[in-house]
């Protein structure tokens, strides 16, 4: 499938079915025992009380089937050095047929334009084991485990670039 032919629109209370297939979907395919899976899974999912305090974007195909959701929000408690104005990446999943395609990417870029453009400082990633070459590829700062005790092992930072509203990633990813 051509990436362009996918769809990117704010996530809806009407999606929310919808999102969450493609949330237990990808989930399902973590490699964790299937019982771990099956247990966290009612943790992962949304429903309308997160879309009071979280932003999304879903992306639709040519035939308006929900493929992939990405979920933010305001994340005044995550400790980023130099950063005062953060969000943090809250979910990012892609039906699994659907994966390698570009979606996640066009997600990916969609929620850092939009954090950047609101005047954040900074985007903060909690990823789960099985999305950390994801986002290693996406050229995103894999931030150091200070304190075990406190820190997400999986952090990934997302510098907003103050004069442009654009990320700051390495040069070999521009």
């Amino acid at each position: 499938m051509n990436p362009d032919e996918i769809v990117l629109e704010p996530l809806r209370e009407a999606d929310l079915p919808e999102v969450n297939a493609v949330v237990e979907q990808a989930i399902m395919g973590w490699d964790l025992p299937e019982r771990v899976k099956r247990l966290s899974l009612p943790g992962y999912r949304y429903d309308s009380a997160d879309l009071a305090h979280q932003q999304g974007r879903v992306a639709r195909d040519a035939e308006g089937h929900i493929v992939g959701v990405v979920v933010w929000e305001a994340a005044p408690d995550e400790n980023v050095p130099g950063a005062s104005n953060v969000y943090r990446l809250h979910g990012l999943y892609v039906a699994p047929s659907r994966q390698r395609q570009g979606i996640g990417r066009r997600l990916l870029d969609a929620v850092i334009r939009e954090v950047c453009a609101s005047g954040a400082d900074s985007l903060v990633i909690r990823a789960q084991a099985d999305a950390v070459p994801f986002f290693q590829a996406m050229g995103l700062e894999r931030l150091p485990v200070i304190d075990p005790a406190r820190d997400y092992p999986n952090r990934f930072h997302v510098a907003c670039n103050r004069t442009s509203s654009r990320i700051t990633r390495p040069s070999h990813e521009r």
